[in-house]
């Protein structure tokens, strides 16, 4: 067993992030690590790895969508750690499909990983949390949940489920002391964005129309994200839940010009 830091807004928490080998996962695993919290990474690729020697982190190859390795998975934390204080449910799949074209069986994938694995992670960590009287979920939704652009289906969808679950278990469980919420992040400069731009026939012009497309000129950064999810999930939080929060750089603040 792990002994987490005494320095932090996360300090001597017990956290679990999902998808948190690369992207925003990855900024979120640092930057909870950096705040004092040990944790738990649960992603279906391989562990990120680089992980400064500071990071008191773990790696648990686990398949959200199936529900016999996410409950094995949190009762693997629970054992070493005694608890769960955080969920961040930040695994998700990129996919866009034409309605008509679309299969079924790539329907229930996409919303197995996107919708699906969010409940289960929930189900199973709400037990812990539901005896101490006290949790945090973070759920990664997507400012595709409140605003869209063609060609998303069913990415939008799946996003604006999320942020209802959200509303649904805050609810639920904010009379035991458990606070659920979301942070919607839009246009980020990941891995999966600079390949996109990369793949444009002119990606200098797409990468400049983008950044004129945001009121500040700019993208978000993993960090920033990670930056907002840590206080959300952290006691300086205390009294929100049931709230979606953008990181957005202002995108969804305007209308189409």
């Amino acid at each position: 067993m792990m002994t987490p830091r005494s320095h932090g807004r996360l300090s001597d928490k017990i956290a679990v992030v999902t998808g948190g080998s690369r992207g925003i996962g990855r900024a979120i695993v640092d930057k909870f690590a950096a705040e004092g919290a040990t944790v738990v990474n649960l992603d279906l690729g391989e562990p990120a790895p680089d992980l400064p020697a500071l990071a008191l982190s773990t790696f648990i190859r686990t398949d959200v969508t199936k529900e016999v390795e996410v409950q094995s998975a949190m009762a693997a934390v629970v054992e070493a750690h005694g608890r769960i204080d955080i969920l961040v449910n930040n695994a998700g799949v990129n996919a866009y499909f034409d309605a008509v074209t679309m299969t079924e069986a790539q329907w229930d994938s996409v919303f197995a990983v996107d919708l699906k694995g969010a409940w289960l992670c929930a189900k199973h960590v709400l037990p812990n949390m539901k005896e101490r009287r006290a949790g945090s979920i973070v759920n990664i939704a997507s400012i595709h949940a409140s605003l869209t652009m063609a060609g998303m289906f069913p990415y939008a969808a799946a996003k604006s489920g999320l942020v209802g679950l959200t509303r649904s278990l805050a609810l639920d469980y904010a009379p035991l002391g458990i606070r659920v919420n979301a942070v919607s992040p839009g246009w980020t400069r990941t891995h999966l964005v600079e390949e996109w731009f990369s793949l444009q026939p002119d990606p200098a012009a797409a990468e400049s129309s983008i950044m004129t497309a945001h009121p500040m000129g700019r993208i978000a950064t993993p960090d920033e994200v990670a930056n907002l999810v840590a206080f959300v999930a952290s006691d300086e939080a205390s009294a929100m839940t049931g709230a979606s929060l953008a990181a957005d750089c202002g995108l969804g603040i305007q209308f189409a010009t």
